[in-house]
């Protein structure tokens, strides 16, 4: 045996180094402490979570039912997905994004994150870098390490809409760049990039040959006429060196049902099957079959929600800019807003001085019993993300909440 190996015994390490580096999801963190506070019998509201709280519409449940009756379901399936699902999703793709894909070139994932972590995997060799905006979700810096990449944030404040130039990422640029990360819209911020914003950066990225990963699970959630954008049809110019991210779970109010998709060049979405191939085979049928209704069926219903949405947005922002310390431009997409309370850290709150959001956010969970997610989940200290993808008493009572408790701030 090795002296390295040796050593590596001797110190007893039972979860190996990669996999002890990754950070709890902080969203899911906060969302399960805030549901076991309210199991123990405290009245928490939670703005931690980005999870609709409509029920999945009637026909794509029925959808499911009717599967789940049918034997064929109930055995082993193409592990890149139904071919009808698949079909339906190139189909709706070129219905939403104006972009064409070949059913062949799509691949169904166990919800929207293993998309996420196929597609740094399969393009990412160790040391390859990743241009991430930031304020950035969770997820996306962990998946990029795990599959051997380097993150490189580039951050955009609220006095930029939360959106990056393409100014700063070409100061992000080295010679290991090898993928853009384009979120519109975004979560944390709500941001949504102009269709000229959109190009101008698809057109840079195309000029550097990079690879552009385009997370477009918000797409049908944007308000006060602001268009959604694919980064993939504003650019042609990418050619094969784009890949699209979506799934159900958003638009749907399906997170629950975890399906997901990536739609990739011809040789990317075969890599990144045999991947799945091994790890977790097909999507299960019957939310496959739920997913395919939802695809292919009416947006009426998310319209519905949408009306919903847009006016607890509106009411979420102007209680939140109230608050003596705090900040929060208008998002046009998604379901958060992101409050900048610089403003509030280092003064008194409840004989605390918090110095920083992650504090802030504690605080606020103890004291005021409203979660909130702190900005480091996200990028730098100083933010709290709110999801307002909540019913519409909770919303009044958490934001009143808040307004009582930090507008004692001394």
């Amino acid at each position: 045996m090795s002296a390295d190996l040796t050593a590596d015994h001797a110190s007893g390490r039972r979860v190996s180094a990669r996999i002890a580096a990754i950070a709890e999801s902080a969203t899911l963190a906060v969302d399960a402490k805030a549901k076991a506070l309210k199991a123990a019998g405290r009245p928490v509201i939670g703005f931690g979570a980005g999870e609709p709280d409509f029920p999945t519409p009637d026909y794509i449940v029925e959808a499911a039912i009717a599967a789940a009756r049918q034997p064929k379901y109930h055995r082993y399936s193409p592990a890149a997905g139904l071919p009808e699902l698949r079909s339906a999703i190139a189909e709706k793709t070129l219905r939403d994004s104006g972009y064409a894909v070949d059913p062949a070139q799509v691949l169904v994932t166990n919800g929207g994150k293993q998309a996420v972590y196929e597609s740094f995997a399969t393009l990412l060799d160790p040391g390859d870098e990743v241009i991430l905006p930031a304020p950035y979700w969770t997820t996306y810096p962990e998946a990029i390490r795990l599959a051997g990449g380097v993150p490189v944030e580039v951050f955009a404040g609220p006095e930029q809409g939360y959106m990056v130039t393409v100014e700063q990422l070409e100061a992000a640029l080295t010679p290991r760049t090898k993928v853009l990360l384009f979120v519109s819209p975004s979560n944390p911020t709500g941001a949504v990039y102009s269709p000229e914003q959109t190009r101008e950066i698809g057109l840079w990225a195309a000029s550097k040959g990079l690879w552009v990963i385009t997370d477009e699970i918000y797409e049908h959630l944007t308000y006060d006429g602001v268009p959604f954008t694919s980064i993939a049809t504003a650019a042609p110019e990418l050619g094969d060196r784009v890949v699209i991210l979506n799934g159900v779970a958003k638009t749907y109010a399906m997170t629950g049902w975890r399906v997901g998709w990536m739609i990739a060049p011809l040789d990317v979405t075969k890599a990144a099957t045999n991947m799945q191939s091994h790890a977790t085979s097909n999507v299960a049928n019957v939310s496959q079959m739920a997913a395919l209704a939802a695809v292919a069926g009416p947006l009426t219903a998310v319209d519905e929600m949408k009306v919903a949405f847009d006016r607890r947005r509106k009411a979420m922002v102007s209680a939140l800019n109230a608050i003596d310390g705090v900040e929060c431009p208008t998002p046009h997409g998604a379901f958060y807003a992101y409050a900048d309370v610089r403003g509030l850290l280092g003064r008194e709150i409840a004989g605390i001085r918090p110095a920083t959001s992650a504090e802030l956010a504690a605080l606020i969970l103890d004291k005021a019993e409203v979660a909130v997610v702190p900005g480091e989940a996200f990028g730098p200290s100083g933010y709290l993300r709110l999801s307002y993808a909540l019913g519409d008493d909770d919303l009044a009572v958490g934001v009143a909440r808040l307004q009582e408790f930090l507008g004692s701030a001394k």
